[in-house]
């Protein structure tokens, strides 16, 4: 019985591999455990910190207590420069998407080979620094109102421009996920004008990815610090420099308010994403192997 488990020429038998083939597989899932440990940590780790000393934990050895962040509404200035900086949020994400979707889709249907000059210059705002973005803008617009120039509207085009990488490859990744040609001579065929056919064919196909581009959008506008500090306008992120100075903990405060905030929205988006799959899912038939076609139609009608 030995004899046929080993073999003296040093060949392993079916029996003696099979051990070795499942010691193979379960080393790499060792290490995947072991590396998403590590960047849960690095992820984590600063954050229990961070909320630790807002709760006073590590410093007054008097217990844990919220006062901090049931008291930051009474904080002066902290309501209206979070209402500004919620402000130039929803601008930014508006004017964004209503600049970005009927671009993106006009791209991918008209002009699929200016992709990647398009990509390239989405993409600049990344290698520019903020500082460069700033003065030139400002000279572009030197002869603007100061209602534009001197008001939070000035930060919106600026935001906008720095929101295009993200917002470029949320939709280009929707964009190509579906098979908008398809859909859109469908459309048109059916008589749909091309606003209506935007409207209620693409943009339904891509909410996801529209959901994240705003999502994005919104959380730099939320937090972005050097292009309002050096226009001299009073958002949220200039706040909380401020009160940094006076108190840590109302500082620190403020910046796990936002951060929690635009992680919340993400959570939101990805269970919205889940549930409309779901829902698709549950309305096609298990038993046909034919897709619904007239799924992605259905509202173009």
């Amino acid at each position: 019985m030995t004899a046929l488990l080993s073999d003296p020429a040093g060949i392993q038998s079916p029996a003696t591999a099979r051990p070795a083939r499942t010691a193979r597989r379960r080393r790499p899932k060792v290490g995947r455990t072991l590396l998403l440990l590590l960047f849960a940590a690095y992820f984590f780790v600063p954050l229990y910190a961070a909320v630790d000393f807002t709760l006073g934990g590590s410093r007054r050895n008097m217990g844990h207590t919220l006062s901090v962040w049931t008291g930051l509404v009474h904080q002066d200035g902290f309501t209206t420069n979070l209402m500004t900086s919620l402000k130039i949020a929803a601008g930014t994400v508006a004017l964004l998407l209503v600049l970005m979707v009927p671009t993106m889709a006009w791209l991918h249907l008209r002009l699929p080979h200016m992709r990647r000059f398009v990509e390239g210059v989405c993409l600049l705002p990344m290698a520019i620094p903020a500082v460069v973005i700033a003065n030139g803008i400002l000279g572009a617009f030197k002869s603007w109102p100061q209602a534009i120039t001197g008001s939070s509207w000035i930060l919106i085009l600026e935001y906008v421009i720095l929101a295009l990488p993200f917002t470029y490859r949320s939709l280009d990744a929707g964009l190509s996920a579906i098979p908008l040609t398809t859909l859109v001579e469908a459309a048109r065929s059916l008589g749909a004008s091309w606003p209506t056919t935007l409207w209620r064919v693409v943009v339904p196909n891509i909410r996801t990815s529209i959901a994240s581009a705003g999502i994005l959008g919104a959380a730099l506008a939320l937090g972005e610090f050097t292009i309002a500090n050096l226009l001299l306008l009073n958002t949220f992120p200039i706040w909380t420099d401020q009160a940094g100075q006076q108190d840590g903990e109302v500082a620190t405060t403020a910046s796990m308010l936002i951060l929690f905030l635009s992680w919340l929205l993400l959570m939101l988006v990805s269970h919205l994403g889940r549930g409309r799959r779901a829902r698709k899912s549950a309305k096609s038939d298990p038993k046909s192997d034919k897709p619904d076609k007239t799924d992605n139609l259905g509202s173009a009608q």
